[in-house]
């Protein structure tokens, strides 16, 4: 069964706030069995508009992932980044 990633593309505006927001996420994440492979860091803009803080976020399956998203704890997180910062996320399925 392929892989479910979650992908964001964020530029946070609340650094304090946002703070917030991640701790709660991060929690969220461990809960339902996610796997941070990119958080912030390095980069480098090939094409199109940049944001500053990337995340990549792989789940067992994509399933899992939609699950993480839509549960109240992760909703719950997601209050706590909303005017504190724009965001980007996309869910994708990888390679079988």
């Amino acid at each position: 069964m392929p892989k479910g990633y979650i992908i964001a593309r964020i530029n946070v505006t609340d650094p304090v706030a946002y703070a917030e927001y991640a701790k709660d996420a991060t929690e969220a994440i461990r809960k339902h069995g996610g796997t941070p492979l990119v958080r912030g860091g390095k980069f480098e803009t090939l094409e199109g508009e940049a944001r500053p803080r990337n995340v990549v976020i792989e789940f067992e399956s994509f399933e899992k992932a939609r699950d993480y998203y839509f549960s109240a704890d992760y909703q719950s997180a997601k209050a706590k980044r909303m005017g504190k910062a724009l965001a980007d996320l996309v869910l994708v399925e990888g390679a079988a």
